[in-house]
């Protein structure tokens, strides 16, 4: 069978096995992560920082996904071989720069599953049975 041009990746493709065990393992210890929650994380965190990388525009992940892209700049040395061999460019944090509300996190959705990559909506706060305010990121209660 033959894959389709327009079949979905996971972001964990994007670097190597050791290195993404590696950032699962410090992801799960340094935010008390169970492992396979760590993986959820930083598969996402890698597709959400390619999408931007590759779009040169500055997009905010959400709050579950925000500890992938501090865990790799973390390990500051593959981080930014990473950066420059992708874009060319190092690829700078701002926290806080940009709201996390719902519209905001259904456009960055958008545009990693535009960018090929799968999509776990649970970390997204985009789920269809969200409850806003209060269970997208962005209520008093979250």
């Amino acid at each position: 069978m033959t894959a389709l041009a327009t079949e979905q990746v996971n972001g964990r493709t994007l670097v190597s096995d050791e290195l993404f065990a590696r950032l699962t393992d410090f992801c799960a210890e340094e935010y008390g992560l169970e492992p396979s929650a760590a993986e959820r994380v930083m598969e996402q965190g890698l597709a959400f920082l390619d999408t931007m990388g590759r779009s040169g525009e500055g997009l905010s992940p959400s709050k579950l996904v925000d500890p992938a892209w501090h865990t790799f700049m973390l390990h500051s040395a593959e981080y930014t071989a990473w950066c420059e061999e992708r874009f060319s460019r190092y690829i700078h944090h701002a926290p806080k720069s940009r709201y996390r509300d719902k519209a905001t996190m259904v456009d960055v959705v958008g545009r990693i599953r535009a960018a090929g990559y799968i999509v776990d909506e649970s970390l997204w706060g985009t789920k269809a049975d969200c409850n806003e305010p209060t269970c997208c990121g962005d209520g008093p209660c979250c």
